[in-house]
């Protein structure tokens, strides 16, 4: 069965969430109160319509109780996403996820109902500094300011051993919660099959742990080399001294 949705603000991240859910094979209804963009998302989702979300009479006459989630992509007017907020759970509207501009925002509409808040260049700029910073973690998802999910491409360490044998949970903290190979996800996860180079990991687990996580893996590298060359090759034809904990060259 279809899962239906209302998306609410056709500005460019309302207009990508609807188009984008209606080509996975939702069912949605757009709207807006600006006739210009209503007419240009047409074509590109189930229903369009005009309509003040402020006036409740007005949404219960575009069925609104009758979907499962309603998308409010307004982030500028905090007064027009509360009313809005409020006048769909009061129809009935089973999920309201609502748009933010700040953290103030957030606050304040998680306040009066909504189920989830989204601040998107907030959640943009955790995700880029989880990219430079760790270069190995693909993509980053902040769940809360405590936990978040992350994809790991399997390192060259990890390969040729399963996930039971590396015991993941218990050395960095953090739980694989699905694989990703050739371009599928699996959630049923053999826990004795080895892993390779094309698999993907998507990991859950504290945000600071998945931070961490890379950093333990290229120490682990580092010690492996070190102890392969005797722990002192780390500059061909050097002498090394150890001075107080300190490697030297001399």
């Amino acid at each position: 069965m279809k899962k239906t949705y209302i998306v609410i603000g056709l500005g460019r991240f309302g207009c990508a969430v609807a188009q984008r859910l209606y080509e996975l094979g939702s069912e949605v209804l757009a709207i807006d109160l600006r006739p210009e963009l209503v007419q240009r998302m047409e074509s590109k989702v189930t229903c369009a319509a005009v309509c003040d979300v402020r006036d409740e009479d007005a949404l219960r006459t575009l069925g609104v109780r009758n979907y499962d989630c309603a998308v409010i992509a307004i982030g500028g007017d905090l007064a027009t996403s509360v009313v809005a907020t409020l006048n769909l759970k009061e129809l009935g509207v089973q999920s309201v996820v609502c748009k933010a501009t700040d953290e103030t925002q957030r606050r304040a509409l998680e306040k009066i109902g909504a189920d989830h808040v989204v601040v998107p260049e907030r959640e943009s700029g955790i995700k880029l500094a989880q990219s430079l910073t760790s270069s190995s973690i693909l993509d980053f998802i902040e769940l809360s300011p405590d936990c978040g999910i992350a994809e790991l491409q399997t390192p060259s360490e990890w390969c040729g051993k399963s996930i039971r044998e590396l015991d993941i949970r218990a050395k960095y903290g953090v739980n694989v919660i699905a694989v990703r190979e050739n371009g599928k996800v699996h959630v049923t996860l053999d826990a004795n099959r080895p892993l390779n180079e094309h698999i993907t990991l998507v990991l859950l687990g504290e945000n600071d742990r998945l931070a961490r996580l890379p950093r333990k893996i290229r120490r682990i590298r580092r010690r492996r080399r070190e102890a392969a060359g005797g722990g002192r090759a780390l500059v061909p034809g050097a002498a090394y001294c150890d001075c107080g904990g300190t490697r030297r060259i001399m």
